[in-house]
């Protein structure tokens, strides 16, 4: 609380640490306020003015938030009046403060500090009750700010916050909080004390409730207990630095009666009051002003104050010196720092100008030298120092650069010279530049450039390069003359060129070059380019279809040139008379003489039709029939007719023919294969002819009168030949043409056309048989490989031949050729027909089927029918009765039945006994042992019958024994005699004796008799003291080391327990391997018994930390030492972390060598001391190292001594006691006294000698010691019971306010339970549950009103039901009468029906249907028949021999079901296949993105290998021109080589030099095998995914076997379906003649029903023959035919399902067929992609190797060339 000053005068003193505070206060102030000794002036660094309180003066600049009585008077009480009557007062501030006038005024002005009497008469005081208050003081420019005092009336505020800002409050930052409680006033903010000089904190030391008047709170900006490592840095200063201060109290400190009484008069008592405030600080000048002078509009002569307008130095200028001075702006303003001023220097413009300014940019291009650029240069100088010339002027040599006159005006021609007629500005050689030398355009030259360079025209001053150049071409401008006109610019061209820059060819011409003529010839093909123009550029021609090459001269990849003969049709695919087709095999390794398959034999009189659908162009053709003779010197005479579609237009080509043009007749001369008409024939494109060819006769002889009945002529194929010689390409008659004509009649290229067989062309034929080819076909024709036949895309570029797989012919490879069939993705497959058993070596061309002889059998007719052998003499099997079938070739039997086996099934199986072979008793029986086999008691291997005893003898198995192998084996346990039981082996691990009978129990298998140290009901563990495998009968004794084995496990010392699988003893902590024989890694000492201790090696000192395993010592580094390296080494000391020093020990004075290891002291021997034992000890005497003993009186001196120098020392503990906790004050001359005599004192106690003079100066000094010290104790004793008053007081109001705290936290209770109560109020939803309860009384009562609705609403879901009820009664009573009638009416119909089938006989129709008489008993019919069963009680009717229409339809079924099964394998294994297709496609898929992917990583490889070619190239040219040097290069070489070693101080380096250059060899070298290694491994990829598309044509292939197999069922069973159907035909005229039969029919039928069981079975087996499908409607003749059409129609439905079935199949087939081949193409089309990249890869690999060898031989020559020059180094090196 607050004390007044009437308290203070009742007796009660301030407490003693108060008064030292004040004491120590006033102090401080003085020595601050104490004039400061003479600093140096700014001129040696940084100054600073005085400090001061930067309030005084400034009184109108500090404000507050809120002050008492500015509006009138305000009332306000004192807490501490406790005892006066008037407690309250008035606080009326509406005028300023006056100790006389106006006394009661607290405005903020009244707490600037003043030496006025009765300081604490004024005061600032804020209005009653507002917590939140702001005092501000706003300063006129920058100051620093040291510290603030506030001294307050009233309590301290319990919350303030201390702010300032540095641009005039834009922005604050905090410096201190301030409060009773940081966690509650100011969360997040750290805690006092601050560890850092900047740290912003919390500090509560100021807030206390205590005192209740002039309590202080003081802030330091730069806390002095904090070091601070530079004073001068900026965020020091900035730290420091201030505009505004701002002071934010922010929480009152009250008693706590304001929040349980809110009256008036209460919160009158409680406000801010604050005595005085002090602000100290100093005017902020950044170090370059020690004074300051008033600011503007600041008083001029107030005393005191701290004025804020620096006075400054340094050549600055500002408020605060924050700028340099005009002219003085060559270096960057800073702050100055102590002993450094950091001056403005002034900028150096050479007297040009008086201005300049700062540029930061060209400060630090200078490297931080000068900053200064000039303004506003004059004398026509520019620059930053106005160093320079202005454009257009240049500097005058012969004047100085501060004459006025030394820039001089250019003189240049504005139209030739750069930038308008600016020259060179100055002189420099290292640029060129010439002073006043005028700079011409690039294409201008003269003194001024005034005329253009030889060949440029057109001098403009808007031309950016002078003058332009002339537009010549130098390929095409007549050489050594001017290429132009000078004022034209037109060029002189060569002969073949024009245009105005002579830079096109003419036409017809291209490659302008050097030429003499300028230009070449296009020279286009005559037939493969569509005009004779070419490009000018490259001489491209204009190519027709798929041609490609600079004359379009050759035939694009993928297409071919068609042979003369291309347009042929074979004899074969004609029509005519019923064709005798010959087809021919080709002998391997000859080449055939006709096309196609063969030929088609003519004989005389018989015509053969060719159908030409079309030719290429409208023209003349010759006809070119090929055959073969059949007799020698065979002539014939033949006649062709040609059949057009209609008559020909007079305005076509051919419209000159007429009629008899079409009837051309032809001799066949003798010997000659083939036949040329004599005349042509015209055909027009587009337009389908038909050619009859006809043998009119035949003969042998050369005289054609001789009559000749011969076999005829064997016709090959009709060629039409192109009649070339028209085309203009030979007819043009130029030069040219008849040139070709001329060449093509020389070396008779038309004879390409004559015979199949064809040859290479001549050099001279091939040009023109291409052009004329893409004349006539304009361009070149698609090869259109067939994908399954060829091996590639491409074909042959002369007549388009397709590359074929085996056996497959055609020039798109479309066709299998004679004697190969089944054209497929493999190619076709050889007929292989057996020549025992086939009758030719020709198959058929889908399904593979060779014409067999008479009991032949098979695809290839090479093996016998089913039951037979030993083809081509085959023989019936020999199989005892007992097997179908036998081996083809060896005759031994398959699937031999009844327990028998061997080669012919004469003997049994494995558990059966008996012989076979006889007819009769040699069945093979099961062995009793004791069961046949199948059984569950059968244990015998086999069994044979004794001879002599004929006793079952059985071949047990193992494990079982007995006669009848009824009991177990040793070894083996189980009761086999039981249904079920059997015998085991008894499981102990191979660790028993298997011919012992009591090793193991023989019913519970429990193993008793263990070997191999084992034990266990299995054996299967080793035996304790033991370990292993017991498995494996390897059980070993445990050896382990008794010094690391824990002592518990083992018993003795010659048995130890360890783990029974590994082996491993139990070891102690620490202690490792098998036999715990060795320490842990990083431990030792095993010999301890109780494990290993860790070596606990210095992390760092150590080298590792691992240790000596006997001694523990580590392995330390240098400098280090100790068991753990965490010592000095030995003979050193100190502390390893900071550093070792060597003992510095006197060898003569020491004990023992080693030093102490922490303070370094040497171990000194007796009567030795000093820290380097180098001198005698106390008590002794003498000169080192000769000490004596001292007399004996000294030990009684220095006994007397020692005791006092340690009270002094006591006295002086004490003493630094109190310095540390602040007791001086008062006390402070008489402590000083006291010390000065201590250090007297102490003087005399550590001198070495003493004399009795010292010793009585020492007693009087401690005498007056003791009595000041007496003084002292009983002053501070009164000082003591003074401060016991003061702390019972204190502990009375303690005890009172914890009372009051009490009531408060009772208040606090009973509201928060108010408020519990309040929010129970708030949240319960009690409208909430009513709302629930009237929505559940809403949703009950709509649905009862829904629920009435439906009952008693009209209409109604009831009352509709109702009424359909009554509508479908109604409706039932109505039809009742018509139902009964129409059912009495169908009874009467049945029982007709019933009456008229027992008249019925069934013996024609079981003939018909069952293939026997119907009147034939069932037992001895064959065929059975209607009544008839089987021994399963199943309707007979049928069999193997009948031929009734059951069996038939039987065996038509059965052969469907079998080609359904058939199909659906097919089925199956297309599906399979298809997978695999699909499979094959995902794989083709990703091989095409891995070959893509490889095609990349080949471009990026070709990119780096040209690269690499390219800087071997330039490495070989460099290298050749460095080995290929002339004679007079080599002598000047020698020469300089000469100087040079003479001059040589260092040869190594020209070694390194050269050896650089062969390591960059190597390096390409070894890159070069990189490129090499990575290219192998692409094409690895490559052959990888080509391996992948092979295994997709062998799939394919396998889908197209599968397919013609399908395709062959079908076949059959189309067959089979055809047989059926005629047998159905039959059978239904057989029905035809039914009706005529029916009365016999009924006399029979009458003998049946007495043979038979009764009328009722016959009826019943009748119906059942018939089928009960048939309507009982129907007359008597359908009924008859009822059965038998109900059967076939059944037949013929399934017969039209598994046909539609086979269809689809087929469809399915086929479409898995087209899908294949697409596969297969695109497969064919990848693989092809990859067979390029493998050639592409092929020649990287072989440029590579090239390239590789290259380099070998490169670096073998680089080797010695570098020998060469390394030896004569030494020898240059070497001579004189």
């Amino acid at each position: 609380m607050e004390l007044t000053s009437r308290e203070r005068g009742r007796g009660q003193p301030l407490p003693w640490e108060l008064r030292l505070g004040l004491l120590l206060s006033v102090l401080a102030a003085t020595l601050a306020q104490a004039p400061a000794p003479d600093v140096p002036g700014c001129s040696r660094g940084s100054c600073y003015p005085a400090t001061g309180d930067l309030l005084v003066g400034r009184a109108d600049r500090l404000t507050a938030s809120s002050t008492c009585g500015l509006n009138g008077p305000q009332p306000y009480c004192i807490v501490s009046h406790l005892q006066d009557e008037k407690k309250c007062f008035l606080c009326d501030s509406r005028r300023p403060f006056s100790a006389r006038d106006n006394p009661h005024s607290h405005r903020i002005q009244n707490v600037v500090t003043s030496f006025a009497p009765q300081r604490r008469a004024a005061w600032w005081q804020s209005e009653n009750g507002i917590p939140a208050v702001t005092i501000q003081l706003d300063l006129e420019a920058e100051f620093h700010f040291t510290h603030l005092i506030m001294t307050f009336k009233t309590f301290r505020p319990a919350a303030m916050l201390v702010e300032r800002s540095a641009d005039f409050g834009r922005t604050w930052h905090v410096y201190r909080y301030f409060s009773y409680d940081c966690g509650a006033d100011f969360p997040g903010v750290p805690l006092a004390p601050p560890r850092h000089w900047d740290d912003v904190v919390c500090e509560s030391r100021y807030s206390e409730i205590e005192p209740s008047t002039e309590g202080e709170v003081i802030y330091r900006v730069l806390d002095p207990a904090i070091p601070i490592p530079d004073p001068y840095s900026s965020r020091i200063q900035n730290l420091l630095k201030i505009t505004n201060l701002r002071v934010n109290l922010t929480r009152l400190h009250t008693l706590g009666d304001n929040l349980l009484d809110p009256r008036r008069e209460i919160r009158e008592k409680y406000y801010y009051a604050l005595y005085e405030l002090v602000v100290r600080g100093n005017c902020f000048c950044y170090g370059h002003a020690s004074e300051c002078a008033p600011a503007p509009g600041a008083p001029a002569h107030a005393e005191g104050m701290v004025h804020g307008a620096c006075i400054c130095k340094h050549n600055t200028r500002g408020l605060n010196c924050e700028q340099c001075q005009d002219f003085y702006r060559d270096l960057p303003w800073r702050p100055a720092e102590d002993g450094h001023s950091h001056a403005c220097r002034k900028c150096e413009c050479h007297g040009h100008t008086h201005s300049c300014h700062f540029d930061m940019a060209v400060y630090l291009a200078s490297g931080n030298v000068s900053g200064g650029v000039c303004d506003g240069c004059q004398h026509n100088t520019a620059g930053r120092h106005c160093e320079l010339c202005r454009p257009f002027f240049y500097r005058d040599p012969t004047k100085d650069l501060r004459d006025p006159a030394v820039c001089r005006s250019c003189d240049c021609d504005p139209m030739g010279s750069q930038d308008g007629g600016r020259c060179d500005s100055h002189d420099d050689p290292a640029l060129g530049l010439v002073s006043g030398q005028c700079r011409c355009k690039e294409h201008v030259v003269g003194t001024r450039c005034q005329q253009c360079r030889d060949g440029f025209f057109g001098l403009s001053i808007s031309d950016r390069l002078g003058c332009r150049r002339c537009q010549c071409n130098a390929r095409g401008t007549v050489p050594g003359s001017t290429p132009c006109d000078p004022n034209s610019g037109s060029c002189y061209c060569k002969r073949l060129v024009t245009g105005r820059g002579c830079d096109r060819c003419l036409p017809g011409h291209w490659g302008l070059s050097h030429d003499l003529l300028g230009c070449r010839p296009c020279d286009c093909d005559v037939g493969g380019a569509l005009d004779p123009q070419c490009d000018e550029g490259t001489g491209q021609c204009h190519c027709r279809q798929h041609m490609v090459g600079r004359r379009c001269e050759q035939v694009q990849p993928g297409y071919f040139r068609p042979f003369l003969d291309h347009l042929i049709w074979e004899a074969e695919d004609t029509r005519g008379q019923v064709l005798d087709v010959v087809e021919r095999l080709v002998t391997p390794g000859e080449t055939p003489s006709w096309t196609g398959s063969g030929f088609v034999r003519l004989q005389e009189g018989q015509t053969l039709e060719f159908l030409v659908a079309s030719v290429p162009k409208a023209m003349d053709y010759d006809l070119l029939l090929r055959l073969e003779p059949q007799v020698p010197e065979q002539w014939a005479e033949l006649e062709l007719i040609v059949q057009r579609p209609g008559p020909v237009p007079a305005h076509s080509l051919c419209g000159h023919l007429v009629p008899k043009d079409d009837r051309i007749q032809g001799t066949l001369q003798p010997h000659a294969r083939y036949l040329i008409f004599p005349n042509p024939v015209c055909l027009e494109p587009g337009i389908s002819y038909k050619l009859h060819l006809k043998l009119v006769r035949t003969g042998g002889s050369a005289q054609p009168e001789t009559p000749y009945s011969g076999p005829g002529l064997l016709i090959d194929s009709l060629v039409l030949l192109p009649r070339v010689l028209v085309l203009e390409m030979f007819s043009g008659g130029d030069a040219a043409a008849l040139e070709r004509q001329a060449t093509f009649e020389r070396y008779q290229c038309h004879e390409e056309g004559l015979v199949p067989s064809k040859t290479s062309p001549s050099e001279a034929c091939a040009p023109l048989l291409i052009s004329l080819s893409t004349l006539i076909y304009n361009g070149a024709l698609p090869c259109q490989c067939n994908p399954q036949g060829s091996l590639s895309s491409e074909c042959n570029p002369h007549g388009g031949q397709c590359l074929c797989k085996p056996g497959v012919v055609g020039r798109r490879c479309d066709l299998c050729a004679p004697g190969y069939y089944g054209f497929g993705p493999t190619g076709c497959q050889a007929c292989q027909c057996s020549h025992e058993g086939a009758l030719s070596s020709l198959c058929e061309k889908t399904s593979g089927q060779c014409l067999c002889r008479t009991g032949a059998f098979g695809l290839r007719c090479d093996r016998c029918q089913r039951g037979q052998w030993g083809f081509p003499s085959c023989r019936p099997c020999v199989c005892n009765g007992h097997a179908d079938e036998c081996n083809t070739h060896t005759g031994a039997c398959l699937g031999c039945r009844d327990h028998t086996g061997g080669e012919h099934c004469e003997r049994c199986i494995a558990g059966f006994h008996g012989d076979p072979r006889l007819p009769y008793g040699g069945q093979c029986r099961p062995c009793p042992c004791p069961e046949g086999p199948g059984s569950q008691r059968h244990f015998a291997t086999s069994c044979h019958q004794d001879e002599y005893s004929q006793q079952i003898v059985c071949h047990c198995r193992a494990g079982y024994t007995g006669l009848r192998c009824e009991a177990c084996a040793p070894g083996h346990f189980g009761d086999p005699s039981r249904p079920g039981g059997r015998c085991q082996l008894c499981e102990c691990s191979g660790n028993i004796d298997p011919m012992d009978p009591d090793a193991c129990d023989p019913h519970t298998g429990q193993c008793l008799r263990c070997l191999h140290h084992t034990e266990g009901p299995h054996c299967a563990h080793c035996k304790p003291g033991f370990h292993g495998q017991a498995a494996r009968q390897s059980c070993h004794r445990c050896t382990c080391n008794l010094l690391g084995t824990n002592p518990q496990q083992c018993p003795s010392p010659d048995q130890c327990h360890c783990d029974p699988s590994s082996g491993q003893c139990p070891c102690l902590p620490n202690v490792q391997g098998p036999s715990c024989d060795r320490c842990a890694p990083n431990f030792w000492n095993l010999t301890s018994g109780h494990g290993c201790q860790p070596c606990a090696c210095h992390p760092s000192r150590a080298r590792g930390p691992t240790c000596n395993e006997f001694t523990g010592q580590c392995h330390c580094r240098a400098g280090f030492g100790g068991r753990t390296c965490s010592e000095c080494q030995e003979l050193h000391w100190g502390d390893p972390g900071l550093q070792c020093h060597a003992c510095d020990c006197d060898s003569r004075g020491i004990d023992t060598p080693q030093c102490h290891r922490f303070t370094g002291h040497c171990s000194c021997r007796p009567g030795v001391s000093g820290v380097r034992c180098d001198q005698c000890a106390r008590g002794f005497s003498g000169i080192f190292p000769a000490c004596h003993p001292c007399h004996a009186c000294f030990g009684d001196w220095d006994r007397v001594v020692q005791d006092l120098a340690a009270r002094t020392q006591r006295l002086e503990q004490r003493a630094q006691e109190l310095q540390q906790t602040g007791v001086l004050g008062a006390f402070e001359s008489s402590f000083w006294h006291m010390q000065e005599k201590l250090g007297i004192v102490q003087g005399i106690v550590g001198a070495r000698n003493t004399s009795a003079a010292s010793t009585a100066q020492l007693v009087e000094a401690t005498e007056e010691l003791r009595r000041e010290i007496g003084e002292a104790t009983e002053h501070l004793t009164q000082l003591e019971a003074d401060l016991t008053d003061v702390q019972d007081e204190n502990f009375n109001a303690n005890h009172a306010l914890s009372g009051l705290e009490r009531d408060r936290l009772a208040l606090n209770l009973t509201l928060r339970q108010l408020d519990q109560h309040l929010d129970l109020l708030k949240h319960s939803n009690f409208l909430g549950a009513y709302d629930s309860i009237r929505h559940a009384h809403s949703q009950s009562a709509e649905a009862e009103r829904r629920a009435n609705t439906s009952a008693l609403a009209v209409p109604s879901p009831v009352s509709n039901s109702a009424s359909a009820r009554h509508r479908t009664e109604a409706l039932m009573d109505a039809q009742k009468e018509d139902f009964n009638s129409k059912h009495m009416a169908n009874q009467r119909a049945l029982g007709k029906l019933s009456a008229h089938t027992h008249t019925l006989s069934l013996t024609d129709i079981n003939e018909l249907v069952c293939g026997a008489p119907g009147d034939a008993p069932c037992a001895t019919s064959p065929c059975g028949g209607a009544g008839c069963r089987d021994e399963d009680g199943q309707p007979r009717c049928g069999g193997l021999s009948c031929n009734g229409a059951a069996a038939t339809a039987d065996l038509a079924l059965g052969r469907a079901r079998h080609t359904q099964a058939e199909l659906q394998r097919a089925l199956a294994e297309g599906g399979s296949i298809l997978s695999r297709v699909a499979e094959t496609r995902r794989q083709a898929s990703e091989a095409q993105q891995r070959a893509q992917a490889a095609l990349d990583k080949a471009n990026a490889s070709r990119g780096q290998v040209e690269q690499a070619n390219q800087e071997l190239q330039e490495l070989i040219q460099s290298v050749k021109d460095f080995l290929n040097p002339s004679a007079e290069q080599i002598q000047h070489l020698a020469g300089a080589i000469a100087e040079r070693v003479r001059s040589l101080a260092d040869v190594d380096a020209i070694l390194a030099r050269t050896v650089g250059d062969v390591r960059r060899a190597e390096q390409l070298l070894q890159d070069a095998r990189r490129a090499r290694s990575w290219a192998e491994d692409e094409k690895q990829k490559a052959e990888t995914v080509q391996a992948a598309l092979e295994e997709a044509q062998r799939a394919q292939g396998i889908a197209q076997g599968a397919i013609r197999g399908a395709v062959a069922d079908t076949r059959d069973t189309e067959q089979t379906l055809y047989q059926v159907q005629e047998r159905m035909a039959g059978a239904e005229r057989a029905l035809s003649s039914a009706g005529e039969r029916a009365r016999q029919l009924d006399a029979l039928l009458e003998a049946l029903k007495l043979k038979r069981a009764g009328n009722s079975l016959a009826a019943s087996t009748a119906e059942e023959t018939a089928g009960s499908a048939q309507g009982r409607a129907q007359e008597a003749e359908q009924l008859l035919r009822g059965p038998l059409g109900d059967q076939y129609q059944t037949v013929k439905a399934l017969a039209e399902r598994k046909a539609q079935g086979v269809l689809a199949a087929q469809a399915r087939a086929e479409q898995l067929r087209d899908e294949a081949r697409d596969l297969l193409q695109a497969a064919q089309d990848k693989l092809q992609r990859l067979q390029e990249l493998e050639g592409t890869y092929e020649e990287n690999e072989r440029a590579l190797e090239s390239k590789a060898a290259q380099l070998d031989g490169l670096e073998a020559r680089m080797r010695s060339v570098l020998q060469a020059i390394n030896l004569q180094v030494q020898i240059y090196n070497t001579c004189q």
